[in-house]
Protein backbone atom coordinates (compact mmCIF):
# COMPACT_ATOMS: atom_id res chain seq x y z
CA UNK A 1 0.00 0.00 0.00
CA UNK A 2 1.38 3.37 -0.62
CA UNK A 3 0.63 6.53 1.59
CA UNK A 4 0.10 9.93 0.34
CA UNK A 5 0.01 12.62 2.71
CA UNK A 6 -2.79 15.28 0.99
CA UNK A 7 -2.86 18.90 2.09
CA UNK A 8 -6.77 19.21 1.76
CA UNK A 9 -8.04 15.28 2.47
CA UNK A 10 -5.06 14.34 4.50
CA UNK A 11 -3.50 10.87 4.45
CA UNK A 12 -4.97 8.72 1.31
CA UNK A 13 -3.84 5.41 1.13
CA UNK A 14 -3.40 3.48 -2.50
CA UNK A 15 -4.11 -0.31 -2.10
CA UNK A 16 -1.40 -2.46 -4.39
CA UNK A 17 -2.92 -4.08 -7.42
CA UNK A 18 -4.17 -1.92 -10.12
CA UNK A 19 -4.88 1.49 -8.59
CA UNK A 20 -0.71 1.62 -7.73
CA UNK A 21 -0.30 0.31 -11.45
CA UNK A 22 -2.48 3.47 -12.63
CA UNK A 23 -0.52 5.78 -10.58
CA UNK A 24 3.24 4.84 -11.25
CA UNK A 25 1.77 4.86 -15.56
CA UNK A 26 4.26 7.23 -17.39
CA UNK A 27 0.72 8.76 -18.32
CA UNK A 28 -0.27 9.42 -15.08
CA UNK A 29 2.70 10.50 -13.83
CA UNK A 30 3.10 13.15 -16.82
CA UNK A 31 0.08 15.00 -14.46
CA UNK A 32 2.60 15.81 -12.05
CA UNK A 33 4.17 18.22 -14.82
CA UNK A 34 0.95 19.96 -15.63
CA UNK A 35 -0.88 22.69 -13.45
CA UNK A 36 -3.92 22.27 -12.38
CA UNK A 37 -5.02 26.09 -13.03
CA UNK A 38 -3.01 27.09 -15.49
CA UNK A 39 -2.40 30.36 -15.40
CA UNK A 40 -4.20 31.21 -12.02
CA UNK A 41 -0.79 31.48 -10.35
CA UNK A 42 -0.13 34.87 -12.15
CA UNK A 43 -3.16 35.91 -9.66
CA UNK A 44 -2.91 33.51 -6.66
CA UNK A 45 0.65 32.63 -6.14
CA UNK A 46 -0.23 29.68 -4.10
CA UNK A 47 -2.30 28.13 -7.14
CA UNK A 48 0.61 25.40 -7.83
CA UNK A 49 -0.67 22.51 -7.86
CA UNK A 50 -1.01 19.78 -10.23
CA UNK A 51 -3.42 17.62 -12.37
CA UNK A 52 -2.00 14.43 -10.48
CA UNK A 53 -2.72 16.11 -7.19
CA UNK A 54 -6.58 16.80 -8.05
CA UNK A 55 -6.39 13.17 -9.62
CA UNK A 56 -5.49 11.43 -6.59
CA UNK A 57 -8.12 13.68 -4.56
CA UNK A 58 -10.83 12.93 -6.53
CA UNK A 59 -9.93 9.22 -6.11
CA UNK A 60 -9.96 9.63 -2.59
CA UNK A 61 -13.69 11.49 -2.53
CA UNK A 62 -14.63 8.41 -4.68
CA UNK A 63 -13.72 5.55 -2.53
CA UNK A 64 -15.18 7.33 0.41
CA UNK A 65 -18.46 8.03 -1.16
CA UNK A 66 -18.54 4.53 -2.34
CA UNK A 67 -18.23 3.16 1.34
CA UNK A 68 -20.58 5.96 2.37
CA UNK A 69 -23.23 4.36 -0.63
CA UNK A 70 -22.21 0.15 0.37
CA UNK A 71 -23.28 1.44 4.36
CA UNK A 72 -26.60 2.56 3.27
CA UNK A 73 -27.26 -1.24 1.44
CA UNK A 74 -26.21 0.51 -1.92
CA UNK A 75 -24.41 -3.45 -3.12
CA UNK A 76 -21.30 -2.35 -5.29
CA UNK A 77 -19.06 -5.13 -6.61
CA UNK A 78 -15.74 -5.13 -5.28
CA UNK A 79 -14.41 -4.84 -9.08
CA UNK A 80 -16.94 -2.23 -9.44
CA UNK A 81 -15.54 -0.32 -6.86
CA UNK A 82 -12.25 -0.74 -7.96
CA UNK A 83 -13.09 0.27 -11.83
CA UNK A 84 -14.54 3.49 -10.18
CA UNK A 85 -11.82 4.18 -8.35
CA UNK A 86 -9.58 3.61 -11.84
CA UNK A 87 -11.51 5.38 -13.92
CA UNK A 88 -11.78 8.57 -12.03
CA UNK A 89 -8.01 8.39 -11.19
CA UNK A 90 -7.72 8.79 -14.75
CA UNK A 91 -10.79 11.27 -15.74
CA UNK A 92 -8.14 14.17 -16.84
CA UNK A 93 -4.76 12.32 -18.03
CA UNK A 94 -5.40 14.17 -21.76
CA UNK A 95 -5.01 17.47 -20.51
CA UNK A 96 -2.48 19.58 -21.99
CA UNK A 97 -0.13 21.98 -20.84
CA UNK A 98 -1.39 24.44 -18.45
CA UNK A 99 -4.66 22.30 -18.48
CA UNK A 100 -7.37 24.18 -20.24
CA UNK A 101 -5.58 26.82 -21.70
CA UNK A 102 -4.17 25.46 -24.89
CA UNK A 103 -6.75 22.86 -25.68
CA UNK A 104 -7.49 24.32 -28.70
CA UNK A 105 -4.04 25.96 -30.35
CA UNK A 106 -1.90 23.14 -30.08
CA UNK A 107 -4.49 20.52 -31.67
CA UNK A 108 -8.41 21.54 -33.05
CA UNK A 109 -11.20 19.95 -33.18
CA UNK A 110 -10.66 17.21 -30.42
CA UNK A 111 -11.57 17.60 -26.39
CA UNK A 112 -9.16 16.48 -24.00
CA UNK A 113 -12.03 13.82 -23.05
CA UNK A 114 -11.19 12.09 -25.94
CA UNK A 115 -7.41 12.21 -25.83
CA UNK A 116 -7.88 10.86 -21.94
CA UNK A 117 -10.11 8.08 -23.77
CA UNK A 118 -6.83 7.27 -26.13
CA UNK A 119 -4.53 7.48 -23.14
CA UNK A 120 -6.71 4.92 -21.15
CA UNK A 121 -7.05 2.92 -24.06
CA UNK A 122 -2.70 2.76 -24.03
CA UNK A 123 -2.91 2.04 -20.21
CA UNK A 124 -5.25 -0.39 -20.38
CA UNK A 125 -3.29 -1.98 -23.22
CA UNK A 126 -0.07 -2.19 -21.34
CA UNK A 127 -1.79 -3.49 -18.49
CA UNK A 128 -3.65 -6.55 -20.29
CA UNK A 129 -6.91 -5.39 -20.66
CA UNK A 130 -7.13 -4.72 -16.70
CA UNK A 131 -9.25 -1.59 -17.43
CA UNK A 132 -12.06 -3.12 -19.24
CA UNK A 133 -14.20 -2.46 -16.80
CA UNK A 134 -13.20 0.83 -15.98
CA UNK A 135 -13.92 2.42 -19.37
CA UNK A 136 -17.12 0.97 -19.66
CA UNK A 137 -18.00 2.85 -16.47
CA UNK A 138 -16.02 5.94 -18.20
CA UNK A 139 -17.80 5.89 -20.91
CA UNK A 140 -21.40 5.33 -19.06
CA UNK A 141 -21.27 1.75 -21.09
CA UNK A 142 -22.04 -0.06 -17.67
CA UNK A 143 -25.20 -0.96 -16.46
CA UNK A 144 -24.99 0.97 -13.08
CA UNK A 145 -25.50 4.28 -14.75
CA UNK A 146 -24.88 6.17 -10.80
CA UNK A 147 -21.62 4.48 -10.79
CA UNK A 148 -20.80 6.73 -14.20
CA UNK A 149 -22.20 9.60 -12.64
CA UNK A 150 -19.65 9.80 -9.44
CA UNK A 151 -16.97 10.33 -12.40
CA UNK A 152 -18.85 12.87 -14.26
CA UNK A 153 -22.29 14.54 -13.53
CA UNK A 154 -23.07 17.85 -11.59
CA UNK A 155 -22.30 16.79 -8.31
CA UNK A 156 -19.43 14.01 -9.51
CA UNK A 157 -16.47 13.75 -7.17
CA UNK A 158 -13.85 15.54 -10.06
CA UNK A 159 -16.00 18.91 -8.95
CA UNK A 160 -16.21 18.62 -5.70
CA UNK A 161 -12.40 17.73 -5.22
CA UNK A 162 -10.89 20.86 -7.65
CA UNK A 163 -13.45 23.47 -5.75
CA UNK A 164 -12.23 22.50 -2.36
CA UNK A 165 -8.61 22.09 -3.79
CA UNK A 166 -8.53 25.38 -6.01
CA UNK A 167 -10.08 27.04 -2.72
CA UNK A 168 -7.12 25.68 -0.26
CA UNK A 169 -4.51 26.82 -3.16
CA UNK A 170 -5.85 30.07 -3.74
CA UNK A 171 -6.63 31.15 -0.29
CA UNK A 172 -10.47 31.91 -2.14
CA UNK A 173 -13.05 31.31 0.76
CA UNK A 174 -16.24 31.55 -1.40
CA UNK A 175 -15.08 27.98 -2.94
CA UNK A 176 -15.38 26.43 0.66
CA UNK A 177 -17.53 23.66 -0.04
CA UNK A 178 -19.06 21.26 2.52
CA UNK A 179 -17.38 18.26 0.70
CA UNK A 180 -18.06 15.63 3.80
CA UNK A 181 -21.58 16.20 4.47
CA UNK A 182 -22.72 16.37 0.46
CA UNK A 183 -21.11 12.71 0.29
CA UNK A 184 -22.87 11.60 3.80
CA UNK A 185 -26.39 12.81 1.95
CA UNK A 186 -25.35 11.20 -1.28
CA UNK A 187 -27.86 8.33 -2.04
CA UNK A 188 -29.15 6.20 -5.35
CA UNK A 189 -32.66 6.17 -6.49
CA UNK A 190 -33.40 4.34 -9.27
CA UNK A 191 -30.01 3.95 -10.80
CA UNK A 192 -29.61 7.88 -10.42
CA UNK A 193 -27.30 9.78 -7.71
CA UNK A 194 -29.32 11.79 -5.61
CA UNK A 195 -28.95 13.57 -2.36
CA UNK A 196 -30.96 13.60 0.92
CA UNK A 197 -33.38 16.26 1.63
CA UNK A 198 -31.28 17.62 4.76
CA UNK A 199 -28.50 18.08 2.24
CA UNK A 200 -30.30 20.66 -0.14
CA UNK A 201 -28.75 23.48 1.95
CA UNK A 202 -25.43 21.80 1.39
CA UNK A 203 -26.09 22.00 -2.07
CA UNK A 204 -27.05 25.45 -2.57
CA UNK A 205 -23.47 26.35 -0.71
CA UNK A 206 -21.68 24.03 -3.51
CA UNK A 207 -23.38 25.83 -6.82
CA UNK A 208 -22.77 29.21 -5.31
CA UNK A 209 -18.93 28.60 -4.22
CA UNK A 210 -18.79 27.11 -7.98
CA UNK A 211 -20.22 30.20 -9.62
CA UNK A 212 -18.00 32.24 -7.03
CA UNK A 213 -14.60 30.16 -8.33
CA UNK A 214 -15.51 30.58 -11.86
CA UNK A 215 -15.78 34.61 -11.50
CA UNK A 216 -13.21 35.25 -9.09
CA UNK A 217 -10.67 32.39 -10.05
CA UNK A 218 -10.80 30.34 -13.45
CA UNK A 219 -12.16 33.45 -15.19
CA UNK A 220 -11.16 36.28 -13.13
CA UNK A 221 -10.10 38.89 -15.73
CA UNK A 222 -6.32 38.68 -14.98
CA UNK A 223 -6.20 35.18 -15.58
CA UNK A 224 -8.02 35.70 -19.03
CA UNK A 225 -5.45 38.23 -20.12
CA UNK A 226 -2.67 36.09 -19.13
CA UNK A 227 -4.31 32.81 -20.99
CA UNK A 228 -4.71 35.31 -24.31
CA UNK A 229 -1.11 36.25 -24.13
CA UNK A 230 -0.13 32.21 -24.22
CA UNK A 231 -2.54 31.40 -27.18
CA UNK A 232 -1.90 34.23 -29.45
CA UNK A 233 2.19 33.87 -28.31
CA UNK A 234 1.76 30.07 -29.37
CA UNK A 235 -0.37 31.73 -32.32
CA UNK A 236 2.46 33.57 -33.45
CA UNK A 237 5.01 30.94 -33.38
CA UNK A 238 2.81 28.50 -35.34
CA UNK A 239 2.67 31.36 -37.89
CA UNK A 240 6.52 31.78 -37.82
CA UNK A 241 7.04 28.09 -38.29
CA UNK A 242 4.69 27.93 -41.40
CA UNK A 243 6.48 30.32 -43.33
CA UNK A 244 10.06 28.88 -42.72
CA UNK A 245 11.35 30.84 -39.60
CA UNK A 246 13.43 28.76 -37.41
CA UNK A 247 12.12 28.71 -33.79
CA UNK A 248 13.96 26.83 -30.49
CA UNK A 249 11.76 23.99 -29.09
CA UNK A 250 11.81 20.60 -27.91
CA UNK A 251 11.09 18.40 -30.27
CA UNK A 252 7.34 17.31 -28.49
CA UNK A 253 6.64 20.92 -28.81
CA UNK A 254 8.08 21.75 -31.93
CA UNK A 255 5.52 18.59 -33.75
CA UNK A 256 2.34 20.03 -33.04
CA UNK A 257 4.49 24.09 -33.89
CA UNK A 258 5.65 23.14 -37.29
CA UNK A 259 2.38 20.67 -38.08
CA UNK A 260 -1.58 21.67 -37.89
CA UNK A 261 -2.46 18.55 -36.00
CA UNK A 262 -6.38 18.05 -36.39
CA UNK A 263 -8.57 15.06 -34.82
CA UNK A 264 -8.00 13.17 -38.36
CA UNK A 265 -4.07 13.37 -37.71
CA UNK A 266 -4.02 12.40 -34.10
CA UNK A 267 -5.83 9.39 -34.70
CA UNK A 268 -3.66 8.29 -37.81
CA UNK A 269 -0.36 9.50 -36.92
CA UNK A 270 1.22 7.78 -33.59
CA UNK A 271 3.93 10.54 -33.51
CA UNK A 272 1.23 13.32 -32.39
CA UNK A 273 -0.32 10.45 -29.65
CA UNK A 274 3.49 9.97 -28.48
CA UNK A 275 4.43 14.03 -28.80
CA UNK A 276 1.18 14.93 -27.17
CA UNK A 277 2.00 12.13 -24.53
CA UNK A 278 5.38 13.78 -23.76
CA UNK A 279 4.22 17.04 -23.91
CA UNK A 280 3.84 19.60 -20.22
CA UNK A 281 3.92 22.89 -18.68
CA UNK A 282 8.38 23.14 -19.14
CA UNK A 283 7.89 22.28 -22.75
CA UNK A 284 6.37 25.45 -22.97
CA UNK A 285 7.96 27.49 -20.56
CA UNK A 286 11.26 26.49 -21.70
CA UNK A 287 10.39 28.02 -25.65
CA UNK A 288 8.66 31.11 -24.40
CA UNK A 289 12.24 31.97 -22.49
CA UNK A 290 14.20 31.87 -25.44
CA UNK A 291 12.09 33.38 -27.88
CA UNK A 292 12.02 36.57 -25.43
CA UNK A 293 15.31 37.20 -27.38
CA UNK A 294 13.73 36.38 -31.03
CA UNK A 295 14.26 38.38 -34.33
CA UNK A 296 10.23 38.52 -34.60
CA UNK A 297 9.44 41.37 -32.77
CA UNK A 298 6.03 40.06 -31.83
CA UNK A 299 7.26 36.85 -30.83
CA UNK A 300 9.80 38.34 -28.64
CA UNK A 301 7.16 41.21 -27.56
CA UNK A 302 4.68 38.29 -26.16
CA UNK A 303 7.10 36.32 -24.76
CA UNK A 304 8.82 38.89 -22.65
CA UNK A 305 4.78 40.02 -21.56
CA UNK A 306 4.40 36.55 -20.78
CA UNK A 307 7.33 35.75 -18.74
CA UNK A 308 7.72 39.18 -16.75
CA UNK A 309 4.30 39.30 -16.13
CA UNK A 310 2.94 42.16 -18.14
CA UNK A 311 -0.11 40.74 -19.01
CA UNK A 312 -2.75 42.14 -21.75
CA UNK A 313 -5.17 44.93 -20.78
CA UNK A 314 -8.33 43.83 -20.26
CA UNK A 315 -11.83 46.16 -21.07
CA UNK A 316 -15.32 44.23 -20.14
CA UNK A 317 -18.64 45.10 -21.91
CA UNK A 318 -21.93 43.93 -21.28
CA UNK A 319 -22.24 44.23 -24.88
CA UNK A 320 -20.74 42.98 -27.83
CA UNK A 321 -17.16 44.95 -28.36
CA UNK A 322 -18.02 46.84 -31.41
CA UNK A 323 -15.77 46.84 -34.52
CA UNK A 324 -15.17 50.31 -34.17
CA UNK A 325 -13.21 49.95 -31.07
CA UNK A 326 -11.79 47.23 -32.31
CA UNK A 327 -10.82 48.70 -35.14
CA UNK A 328 -9.13 51.66 -32.77
CA UNK A 329 -7.36 49.64 -30.62
CA UNK A 330 -5.67 47.71 -33.50
CA UNK A 331 -4.65 51.22 -35.05
CA UNK A 332 -3.13 52.54 -32.02
CA UNK A 333 -1.23 48.68 -31.67
CA UNK A 334 0.40 49.21 -35.32
CA UNK A 335 1.29 52.66 -34.30
CA UNK A 336 3.03 52.58 -30.98
CA UNK A 337 4.21 48.72 -31.71
CA UNK A 338 5.63 49.89 -35.26
CA UNK A 339 4.15 46.65 -36.36
CA UNK A 340 1.79 46.42 -39.49
CA UNK A 341 -2.25 46.57 -39.02
CA UNK A 342 -2.37 42.79 -40.14
CA UNK A 343 0.29 41.63 -37.92
CA UNK A 344 -1.79 43.16 -35.09
CA UNK A 345 -3.84 40.15 -34.83
CA UNK A 346 -1.59 38.70 -32.40
CA UNK A 347 -1.74 41.49 -29.99
CA UNK A 348 -5.36 41.55 -28.87
CA UNK A 349 -8.36 39.17 -28.37
CA UNK A 350 -12.08 39.42 -28.14
CA UNK A 351 -13.93 36.68 -26.27
CA UNK A 352 -17.52 36.46 -24.78
CA UNK A 353 -17.50 34.32 -21.48
CA UNK A 354 -20.40 33.10 -19.73
CA UNK A 355 -20.55 30.62 -17.13
CA UNK A 356 -24.22 29.39 -15.27
CA UNK A 357 -24.01 28.03 -11.64
CA UNK A 358 -25.73 24.87 -12.79
CA UNK A 359 -26.54 23.86 -16.43
CA UNK A 360 -30.69 23.16 -16.26
CA UNK A 361 -30.43 21.79 -19.49
CA UNK A 362 -28.11 18.73 -18.19
CA UNK A 363 -27.94 15.86 -16.10
CA UNK A 364 -29.82 17.43 -13.13
CA UNK A 365 -29.37 16.82 -9.27
CA UNK A 366 -31.87 15.38 -7.77
CA UNK A 367 -33.46 15.14 -4.17
CA UNK A 368 -34.76 12.47 -2.19
CA UNK A 369 -37.59 14.05 -0.35
CA UNK A 370 -38.65 12.00 3.35
CA UNK A 371 -41.57 11.20 1.47
CA UNK A 372 -39.71 8.82 -1.05
CA UNK A 373 -40.57 11.61 -4.03
CA UNK A 374 -37.49 12.70 -6.22
CA UNK A 375 -37.59 15.88 -7.33
CA UNK A 376 -35.00 18.36 -9.23
CA UNK A 377 -33.04 20.72 -6.93
CA UNK A 378 -35.10 24.03 -8.25
CA UNK A 379 -37.80 22.49 -7.26
CA UNK A 380 -37.26 22.24 -4.18
CA UNK A 381 -34.35 24.60 -2.82
CA UNK A 382 -35.71 27.98 -1.39
CA UNK A 383 -32.69 30.04 -2.50
CA UNK A 384 -32.39 28.15 -6.08
CA UNK A 385 -35.23 28.27 -8.60
CA UNK A 386 -35.56 27.76 -12.47
CA UNK A 387 -35.16 31.81 -13.35
CA UNK A 388 -32.34 32.40 -11.66
CA UNK A 389 -30.14 28.94 -12.53
CA UNK A 390 -31.09 30.12 -15.95
CA UNK A 391 -29.83 33.50 -16.16
CA UNK A 392 -27.02 33.93 -18.13
CA UNK A 393 -25.40 37.34 -18.52
CA UNK A 394 -22.36 36.96 -20.83
CA UNK A 395 -19.44 39.41 -20.25
CA UNK A 396 -17.55 40.74 -23.21
CA UNK A 397 -13.61 40.65 -23.26
CA UNK A 398 -11.79 42.62 -25.41
CA UNK A 399 -7.66 42.36 -24.27
CA UNK A 400 -4.85 43.27 -25.97
CA UNK A 401 -0.89 44.22 -25.49
CA UNK A 402 -0.70 46.97 -22.85
CA UNK A 403 0.77 50.17 -25.11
Amino acid sequence: MKIINDPVHGFIKIPKGLLLQIIQHPLMQRLTRIKQLGMSSFVYPGAQHTRFQHSIGAYYLTSEVILSLTQKGIFIFDSEAEAVEAAILMHDIGHGPFSHVLENTLISGICHEDISLKMMDKINHDLGGQLNLALSVFKDEYPKHFLHQLVSSQLDMDRLDYLSRDSFFTGVQEGVVGGARILDMLNVVDDEIVIDEKGVYSIENYLTSRRSMYWQVYLHKTVVACEKVLVNLLMRAKYLAHNGVELFCSPHLRYFIYNDVDKDVFESDSQAFYNYAMLDDNDIWSAVKVWTRHDDKILAMLSNALVNRKQFKVEIYDEPVSEERISEVRHELAEHCDVTFEDTRFLYSVDVIKKDMYDIGGESIKVLLKNGCVQDICEVSDLLNAALLCCQKPKYYLSFHRL
